[in-house]
Order: C-alpha cells, then structure tokens, then sequence
C-alpha cells in the first residue's frame, strides 16, 4: 500500500461500512470509527497510515482522529503482524503464577523478543498490561480466545496447534 488509492474496503465490507455509519444520527459518524477500525484491520491485519487515512475519508473526519484512537487502543496493530497475534499478560498476578518462565519459552520457542513477528511470519508476540484473568495467571490472547494455566507444555501445543 503506498497511497490512499490502493486501499480500498472489497464491495460487501464497504456496505458494513455504510451500515455501521448510518446506526449513528447525522453529524456523528465518527462513533463508528471503532468498529471501522475493526473492519480495516481484519482486511489489512494492520492500520498503515494510509488505511487510517481511507478510514478517515469514509466519516469524513481529520486523519488525526483516526490516529488518535488507533494509537490509543493496544488491540489496534500500527506495524504489520503475523497471522497470529499472542498478547501475553505481564502484571504481577500472572508474573508470581509463573509467567515469567512461559512467556520466556514462548519467545524462545518462536525466536522471537517482544514485539517482533516469527521468521515464517506466523506469529507475532505483543506485552500487554491486563487481561483481566488474575486468577487463572499466566495467561495470554490470541484474537477472542484467552489461553489460561499456561506452563511451557501447554505453550508447545498450542503453537503447533496454530501452525497447522
């Protein structure tokens, strides 16, 4: 994507587009930026700033807007990702339940440190504060799906799992 041009929603997510806009009265279609931003992100996998920018133009708001929000949210991903987002908890709950040892294995079985995306582009691997799963520590997320008890073991299966 190297300008506004090349990015363009496929005809049946521009009419969610359309739909989502008209839910809110007129003047106030930038409440349906965050499900826009859903939307792009689940076509692109990524918010560069030219689908921020085509975002903006849908609501017809200030780019700004839109980048003030993506930066905002962590859900949002600003860089490109792999197919697989794992967001892992780093507070002290999950920390004192062993999350220290998991996450290092994870990153270590992905060659990967926090932030930065497995060679085959599989996986991606992101620091989160809470996941709002204290009692079931460590924990991490991949897109809806918590993934909860972790131990190394588990961490194996479900990253070959998630490379078939």
């Amino acid at each position: 994507m190297t300008n506004t041009q090349t990015v363009q929603f496929p005809a049946d997510t521009l009419e969610r587009v359309h739909k989502i806009i008209k839910r809110y009265p007129e003047g106030k279609q930038k409440s349906a930026l965050l499900p826009i931003l859903h939307l792009a992100q689940a076509e692109w996998r990524w918010l560069s700033s030219e689908v921020m920018d085509y975002v903006a133009g849908l609501l017809n708001i200030k780019p700004i807007e839109v980048y003030e929000v993506a930066t905002f949210y962590t859900m949002f991903h600003l860089e490109p990702v792999g197919e697989h987002v794992i967001e892992y908890c780093r507070t002290g709950p999950c920390c004192l339940m062993g999350g220290g040892e998991v996450y290092d294995h994870l990153k270590k079985k992905l060659g990967v440190d926090t932030g930065g995306t497995s060679a085959d582009g599989k996986f991606t691997v992101k620091e989160v504060e809470c996941l709002a799963a204290c009692g079931w520590g460590p924990v991490f997320q991949i897109r809806e799906k918590y993934y909860m008890n972790l131990t190394t073991e588990k961490v194996d299966a479900i990253i070959e799992d998630l490379s078939k």
